[in-house]
């Protein structure tokens, strides 16, 4: 079978909390693992999507409006869709399987995460990954 729910790969949440939410594969484990025998991968995703922005706000709330807040999660291969988008973040080295073992590590990864998708929203870049799928 061809894999092609590799990394970088934009893929829609459809189980769970954050159903709905888009999100970009970090790493793949097609064979599972010892803790979860079946297919998943590790997740980024966004848990709140930036606001639109208008010409007439001022820089500060421009600055408001424009924060992503991020999740991080361990999902079945079958609670994800895949598209057609892959999204060039750079966020193999901040989340890891480690980084999902305590309290403090996950929310300092989603920290970096949440930083790292801003910088990537404020250069215009993959402006479908930045929007909600429904309004």
């Amino acid at each position: 079978m061809v894999k092609f729910l590799k990394q970088n790969k934009a893929v829609i949440v459809l189980q769970g909390r954050y159903a709905g939410r888009k999100a970009v594969i970090i790493r793949a484990f097609d064979d599972g693992t010892r803790d979860r025998a079946y297919g998943h991968c590790l997740v980024a995703g966004i848990k709140k999507y930036p606001a639109k922005v208008i010409r007439k706000d001022s820089s500060k709330k421009t600055a408001k409006k424009s924060r992503v807040k991020a999740f991080i999660k361990l999902v079945n291969y079958r609670h994800l869709m895949p598209t057609r988008y892959t999204l060039d973040v750079d966020l193999k080295d901040v989340v890891t399987i480690d980084s999902l073992q305590s309290k403090d590590k996950k929310v300092t990864a989603a920290k970096e995460t949440k930083k790292r998708f801003e910088e990537r929203f404020k250069t215009g870049k993959n402006r479908w990954f930045f929007t909600k799928l429904r309004f």
